[in-house]
């Protein structure tokens, strides 16, 4: 086990009332770990959402890649990558297309994502937009059941895509998480000091890497709450542990901010 002697003092987190443009713009630049606001899903909000849960048609990961069950909606871009870098466009776009068509048709009001968006437009001072490619807009927002736990990992749609995916140039990525369900025990997020390195490849497991690539590193750690709104820079590794007994249920999205100072939102 390695020690740590020096802790940076700017790698915390942050409970506040709301999101707001500052808290946004530390988390791109690296110098704070995360921002949570609690209950910033009311009640209403969470038992809509929970009530139309029966209505998005959710599926689990390949287990020969997440090993761990992962129930989910929407498409992720990372799970269309080509062997060569780019997008299975036609497999996205399909996927894509008939996620909207499900969401819409759960009818989920308020809606989460919606909600989200708009306050974290607000926030910025700007609409939050979908990144596009050739123009068109892709999905925005997931639903993601995780009672196994994840692995640690991290998320970084410019080494995802090396050669460029997006219409948008995006310069900075956020993580955004809202939880309408919470499990009596576990589920906590961490988010380590640490990003990805070259030989970070020789701790490989599935999707993620070992603990011990994380050994002695500075962390965080969130439990998770009902309503809590989450955000973090997940080019940090950062991982959830098991939980239960109960659901441990969110919408989660990505946030870029681009070139021109623009949010854009995928997942």
């Amino acid at each position: 086990m390695h020690e740590i002697t020096v802790l940076d003092p700017l790698f915390t987190a942050l409970d506040a009332e709301a999101f707001t443009d500052r808290h946004l713009g530390r988390l791109a630049a690296g110098v704070i770990a995360a921002v949570r606001v609690p209950a910033f899903l009311g009640s209403e909000v969470c038992a809509a959402a929970m009530a139309g849960l029966g209505q998005l048609p959710t599926a689990d990961y390949d287990r020969a890649r997440v090993p761990t069950p992962i129930a989910r909606f929407g498409p992720a871009l990372n799970d269309y990558r080509t062997p060569d870098g780019g997008l299975d466009h036609d497999r996205y776009w399909r996927d894509a297309e008939a996620a909207r068509v499900a969401w819409q048709k759960a009818g989920l009001r308020p809606d989460p994502i919606a909600v989200a968006l708009a306050r974290l437009g607000a926030a910025w001072g700007t609409a939050v937009l979908p990144a596009s490619i050739g123009g068109r807009p892709v999905f925005g927002g997931t639903l993601r059941e995780i009672n196994g736990g994840a692995l640690v990992h991290f998320d970084d749609i410019n080494r995802e895509y090396p050669h460029g995916v997006f219409d948008q140039d995006v310069v900075a990525q956020l993580a955004f998480n809202a939880w309408v369900s919470v499990p009596e025990v576990g589920g906590t997020t961490t988010v380590w000091r640490r990003r990805w390195q070259p030989g970070d490849e020789e701790h490989r497991d599935a999707y993620g890497y070992k603990e011990t690539l994380v050994e002695g590193v500075q962390q965080v750690s969130l439990d998770p709450q009902c309503g809590d709104g989450l955000l973090f820079n997940p080019v940090n590794f950062h991982a959830v542990a098991p939980s239960g007994p109960g659901r441990r249920i969110a919408f989660a999205f990505f946030l870029g901010l681009t070139t021109t100072g623009q949010l854009i939102v995928w997942s």
